[in-house]
């Protein structure tokens, strides 16, 4: 099971909405299984296709919960029911997050607390998780990324300012950049 490259922000499998998956076959199998590997060789708590150049609406995770329970499982074509957004703003000590997709960078960002996700993991068994806290944000995350969204498309004015000259100083809008976990520096510093 290869170790996929990630891509980074700017590769157009990035800003445009998945296809939903149809095929329960080997070759899904097997993209599934690379996904894993790849998630934990990155030391990240979720990764969707898209992140590695397939436009597949598939996303897995391998994170504690905020009970410190971990979970670790796939969810191809899910449905997303949150909980609404607090319109107040993002805590940076509390309310940050970062992505395999935008190195080295991380903002603060106001994410709904509570989410239920339902779908199908790789055999096409149905599949339904609840969670809240930070778990909720995993699951918040690696869905937008099936929408075409990144999190730093959802930053309030201020941080979308702050992003918008990272973004430039990074070159973050450019097609064709990733960076290869075990094999290139982490960019996080795990």
């Amino acid at each position: 099971m290869p170790i996929h490259s990630i891509v980074i922000y700017g590769e157009p499998v990035l800003h445009r909405r998945a296809e939903k998956i149809t095929d329960f076959d080997d070759e899904l199998a097997t993209l599934i299984a690379d996904m894993h590997e790849t998630l934990d060789a990155s030391n990240g708590v979720g990764l969707a296709a898209p992140q590695i150049g397939v436009a597949k609406r598939i996303f897995v995770f391998n994170a504690e919960d905020d009970a410190g329970v971990r979970r670790r499982g796939t969810f191809i074509n899910p449905l997303l029911i949150a909980s609404k957004i607090p319109d107040t703003r993002p805590d940076p000590d509390e309310e940050t997050e970062g992505c395999l997709s935008v190195p080295s960078l991380d903002f603060p960002l106001k994410r709904a607390d509570r989410v239920t996700v339902n779908g199908v993991d790789e055999t096409g068994k149905s599949v339904s998780l609840t969670a809240e806290g930070w778990f909720a944000r995993i699951m918040q995350h690696e869905y937008d990324h099936l929408q075409g969204t990144l999190y730093v498309d959802r930053l309030d004015k201020r941080w979308s300012k702050k992003w918008k000259k990272e973004q430039a100083a990074n070159g973050y809008n450019v097609p064709g950049r990733s960076w290869t976990p075990g094999v290139d520096p982490d960019p996080f510093g795990h």
